[in-house]
């Protein structure tokens, strides 16, 4: 049974690259708290407002993009997302102007908007264009290309963000005249702002060759009541803890991520364009293994990969808790946790998504603001960093695996 059908061949190539682009945004996002820390000598919970921005955005738009492609097309709620998108890669210029961070985090609002529209809309969409056996095969490819996208990000946030901040500490900055410091501030603010510019300009010109692409038409048309969908989704018990089990994966993904570049720096004594070397390798990990998970789901269920791979994250979490000052031992278990979080977001969507039948678009939107974990999980995250360290922080992510893998298990037994 083919996973991508001809006939949707260049549909689902076009939709594909959707997931690079978000996944540029995601990740460069990530490595801003490392950036604002330095830049503003802030605390790990202040730098976390970042992310409470970012998906927070995705949370309070996933609906309203939901019902608008519903009333609309699949490719207008794409045209839409991109049009918020590159309007906020935009506003960083005037952030930079005001060095304002509400202003920043303002920017990082609308932008993540933009992504939560395209997240809404590509996931069912590539999960609509074919066999309904082979869905989340079908999503777990698509996926593949977010980390590529995440590497990109990655790459431009290492040479054309933290490649260009300065490297005085929070007392040497304390000791500046105020005219020193605001210098060097907008130096680093610049670095920020055209970095994400250029991705602005990108999108644009991704936005225009959209507009005179024709995509296919199939299941745009609204179907029923939307209150009607509302109620028999809550009833439906794989999708309601689908949605809590995606709450707290990504919570766990972007904890994880967020403060690797800070527990490098911390085991191997490196700044912070090193050591996103290390976040850098974290991502070249996690999208090897989206092939590689692709290839196993030939073999065994996405059930039973799902509880072996949260499974085994809660362990490499454990590591990074208990063994501070192991060096590369925590790094490597930190990397791996990368390898084992590939598979969970495109299962558990998949899987909560099975038996929802017209209701997917409503339900996708629940999925998608259940990516509000991120926004709520982090800056818990950094509360804990700041009282208890760093390594202690990592028990966060590694108590949602645990809430993951209970949805796994629950998965498995019901399939059964």
């Amino acid at each position: 049974m083919k996973t991508i059908e001809k006939k949707y061949l260049v549909p689902f190539i076009l939709v594909s690259l959707l997931f690079l682009l978000w996944g540029i945004a995601n990740n460069m996002t990530d490595t801003l708290l490392a950036a604002f820390k330095r830049i503003m000598s802030m605390t790990d919970s202040q730098t976390s407002l970042i992310q409470f921005a970012f998906y927070g955005s995705y949370f309070c738009f996933a609906l309203p993009a939901a019902l608008f492609i519903r009333r609309y097309s699949y490719k207008s709620g794409i045209i839409l997302g991109l049009i918020l998108y590159a309007a906020g890669t935009m506003l960083f210029f005037p952030a930079s102007l005001m060095s304002s961070y509400v202003f920043y985090l303002i920017a990082i609002y609308v932008m993540a908007g933009g992504c939560s529209i395209l997240e809404t809309t590509a996931n069912p969409y590539i999960l609509a264009m074919g066999d309904p056996q082979t869905a989340t095969r079908r999503l777990n490819v698509a996926q593949s290309l977010n980390p590529i996208g995440s590497i990109i990000g990655i790459l431009m946030s290492k040479y054309l963000i933290l490649g260009n901040l300065n490297t005085a500490s929070a007392n040497e900055r304390a000791q500046l005249s105020s005219g020193q410091l605001e210098q060097m501030q907008r130096g680093e603010l610049s670095a920020v702002t055209s970095t994400y510019m250029i991705v602005g300009f990108v999108l644009i010109a991704i936005l225009i060759g959209m507009l005179l692409v024709r995509m296919p038409k199939g299941g745009d048309s609204a179907r029923g009541s939307v209150v009607d969908s509302f109620r028999r989704l809550l009833h439906n018990k794989p999708y309601t803890f689908g949605v809590i089990a995606m709450f707290f994966y990504v919570g766990a993904q972007i904890g994880v991520w967020s403060f690797t570049i800070r527990i490098v720096m911390q085991e191997l004594g490196m700044l912070e364009a090193e050591a996103s070397n290390i976040y850098l390798y974290s991502i070249i990990t996690f999208c090897l293994a989206r092939f590689v998970f692709t290839w196993l789901m030939k073999y065994f269920t996405p059930n039973i990969l799902l509880v072996w791979a949260a499974a085994l994250d809660i362990v490499l979490c454990a590591i990074v808790v208990f063994c501070g000052g192991t060096g590369w031992f925590l790094v490597v278990s930190l990397i791996m946790v990368s390898f084992f979080m590939s598979l969970q977001f495109p299962t558990i969507y998949g899987i909560a998504l099975e038996d929802v039948g017209n209701d997917a678009k409503i339900g996708a939107s629940g999925l998608i603001m259940a990516i509000l974990g991120g926004a709520v999980i982090t800056p818990l995250q950094g509360i804990v960093s700041d009282r208890y360290g760093i390594n202690m922080a990592y028990i966060v992510p590694m108590l949602c695996f645990v809430a993951v893998c209970a949805y796994s298990i629950y998965a498995l037994k019901l399939k059964k």
